[in-house]
């Protein structure tokens, strides 16, 4: 296996894990939130990158990188963080199974209810065709055997996981409120520091939204909603409000915390990381009044 950078999963203290998806669980499960971080993957098979036209530096530009470690607080507050291992450029999990563009596979039948959605045709499926900066991933096309692999061995194995959390929860508070992880390059951020996504509402209540704003306007955050990320598959996916289980997704701008030109941890990651556990925790208490109100 390639690492990104070994050293950097020592330092940043994030677990260091050789399975597709890693879950920090808490001590005591004390709360009904959990925080996942689909793209924030570094393990690279030495045979994905042999097979990639762009090299390792320019493939790692597509991860949302060292999100894991800026969470990482979590369990100690007494949620569970998701981590998915490996990188977003081999197989994304914030997309549906089916969203692929059928042209990029040597049997097109391999694919017959492939969702070409706008993402999947832009090059951006659950198996990218294109790195971060618009070059093409791969020569030729790619095997049904190579979608089976990455399909069944790493997207399937992520979202079991993250399905198995949202239902313990569930079962043990009666709500689950998935937070999904993201970081967005500075250039998209249109001068946020945080872009709340709830898919304009669908995904969770207005309370949810409103006290995860609330908190990091409180921290000093610039904060807006939806635009220009309303939230993806995870968001779309598991925030069903009328089941009890609310999702909303969390872009932080790369600027506040990454050279994003090398993908190398800037000052402010750890300054960020604090910033971060002050937000957890105060949602976290928001959550226990509510709870043993319902009760």
């Amino acid at each position: 296996m390639t690492h990104s950078s070994a050293h950097d999963l020592e330092t940043l203290n994030v677990t260091a894990c050789d399975e597709p998806v890693c879950v920090a669980a808490p001590p005591k499960r004390a709360s009904a939130y959990i925080f996942a971080s689909p793209h924030s993957g570094r393990i690279y098979a030495d045979r994905f990158v042999r097979g990639c036209l762009p090299p390792l530096n320019i493939l790692r530009r597509s991860e949302d990188a060292y999100v894991d470690a800026l969470f990482a607080d979590a369990p100690s507050l007494g949620a569970p963080l998701i981590c998915a291992t490996f990188p977003r450029v081999f197989v994304d999990p914030n997309r549906a199974r089916d969203e692929l563009d059928p042209d990029m596979f040597e049997e097109r039948a391999c694919v017959p209810g492939a969702q070409v959605t706008a993402r999947a045709g832009a090059g951006l499926g659950v198996i990218p065709r294109l790195a971060a900066d618009g070059r093409a991933l791969y020569a030729g096309r790619v095997s049904q055997a190579e979608l089976h692999h990455r399909l069944t061995q790493f997207y399937d194995p992520y979202h079991a996981r993250l399905r198995a959390e949202v239902e313990a929860v569930r079962a043990t508070f009666g709500a689950a409120y998935v937070i999904d992880c993201h970081s967005m390059p500075a250039a998209s951020a249109r001068g946020a520091d945080i872009v709340l996504g709830d898919r304009y509402g669908a995904s969770c209540s207005r309370g949810l939204v409103a006290r995860a704003e609330a908190h990091f306007r409180d921290l000093g955050f610039a904060v807006v909603r939806n635009r220009p990320y309303a939230g993806g598959y995870t968001t779309e996916h598991y925030g069903r409000p009328e089941t009890g289980v609310e999702a909303l997704q969390i872009e932080i701008n790369r600027g506040l915390y990454l050279h994003e030109a090398d993908v190398r941890p800037a000052s402010g990651l750890q300054p960020l990381r604090r910033a971060l556990a002050d937000w957890m925790d105060r949602m976290l208490q928001d959550e226990r009044p509510q709870r043993i109100a319902a009760e």
